[in-house]
């Protein structure tokens, strides 16, 4: 079993927790997420509607590469580019512990997550007051790598949905397209009929480009539609688990905007 290292740290809005085999790549990937926001936050200023619309935005072609992500994951997802904004930091201070070889590079932003690792890392879910939160998860294996895990909620945290879903998750090749395909699925999980509220969640996640497969969970009740990870049921309690070195289980999954 290899030495991990982790670190939790909060940026401005940024709840970031980061774990890798080199402690050096978490401090790079760090520097990434401080140096992105502060490219984002200087690009919003002169460009507040970037911040604002729930609607794809068109850009240049010469603008920063977090712009140009983002928006092109919202593109794809048919949703503003701010509902990238986690998984886009993400996947690029994800990139940075790369460039210096890391093995491990786990970097979990406000419940989107980037992942590459050449060894298993388990993924525990939660959902709210769903019967399923914190009981479930995803194993991922080296042949899932990389991935990004987004998640949407209607009933946790404080970012804004359209839906009513408790997790709405999207799994995609990055935490950038993930994220922001994750908001555009919750957004579609709403009505009083639960099970077709998930279908039509379910159908938008088959229409996105790029997006490997979804899982809804409402209440109750649950959906899945492509591929996706091994599923895994979580014993122990959270706290617990946090504490295992190759369990990665956030405190909470939202999106922030």
């Amino acid at each position: 079993m290899k030495n991990l290292y982790s670190e939790h740290t909060i940026i401005k809005e940024s709840d970031i927790f980061i774990k890798s085999d080199l402690k050096l790549a978490i401090d790079k990937a760090i520097e990434s997420i401080k140096k992105n926001r502060k490219i984002l936050e200087r690009y919003i200023k002169k460009h507040p509607d970037f911040k604002s619309s729930f609607k794809p935005i068109k850009i240049n072609k010469d603008a920063p590469l977090i712009i140009r992500m983002m928006a092109l994951a919202a593109e794809k997802s048919e949703v503003g580019p701010m509902a990238a904004v986690a998984g886009a930091l993400a996947d690029l201070g994800l990139d940075d512990m790369r460039k210096i070889e890391a093995k491990v590079c786990v970097i979990e932003n406000g419940g989107e997550i980037s992942a590459y690792s050449n060894i298993q890392i388990d993924v525990g879910i939660y959902a709210g007051e769903s019967i399923l939160s914190e009981k479930i998860g995803f194993r991922l294996n080296p042949k899932d790598f990389p991935i990004g895990i987004g998640t949407s909620s209607g009933t946790v945290g404080h970012a804004f949905s359209f839906g009513v879903a408790d997790a709405a998750i999207a799994i995609a090749d990055n935490a950038t397209l993930a994220d922001a395909a994750a908001t555009a699925i919750g957004n579609e999980v709403r009505g009083k009929d639960r099970e077709k509220s998930i279908q039509n969640g379910l159908e938008v996640a088959e229409t996105i480009e790029g997006v490997r497969g979804a899982f809804i969970i409402l209440g109750d009740k649950a959906g899945t539609v492509g591929k996706l990870p091994q599923f895994i049921k979580i014993k122990g309690k959270k706290w617990e688990l946090v504490k295992q070195k190759l369990d990665f289980l956030p405190d909470y999954i939202r999106d922030f905007y």
